[in-house]
């Protein structure tokens, strides 16, 4: 059984910073976390953040220059740490990692449960 969870969520004020982690426990080939995504309410749910094996990282365009995200490996953890927050990143935030569960199998799509993140004065 392979779960994510995910953490950090809150209430901030605009302008201010949360950091949320993602961490992977289970059995399985291999796992890897690829990155965060988020939906607010009556939207649909968009990327916000990737990053590789190697570290190589992605962003949306409406996160660039606020938004961080790295790995400890050691650790089996992604962050995410956002900055400037803004009432329009509210949402709730989901990791998304692609699930190998042996050596032969392409891999599957899992996604965390998802932790709220509200900006508002």
């Amino acid at each position: 059984q392979v779960q994510l969870v995910e953490s950090g969520g809150g209430l901030v004020q605009p302008g201010g910073s949360l950091r949320l982690s993602c961490t992977a426990s289970g059995s399985a080939f291999s796992i890897s976390i690829r990155g965060w995504y988020r939906q607010a309410p009556g939207k649909q749910r968009e990327l916000v953040a990737t990053i590789t094996g190697g570290g190589s990282t992605n962003y949306a365009d409406s996160v660039k220059g606020r938004f961080t995200i790295s790995r400890d490996n050691a650790k089996s953890t992604v962050y995410l740490q956002m900055n400037s927050l803004k009432p329009d990143d509210t949402a709730v935030y989901y990791c998304n990692a692609l699930v190998r569960r042996t050596m032969w199998n392409p891999g599957a799509d899992y996604w965390g449960q998802g932790t709220q993140v509200s900006v508002s004065s």
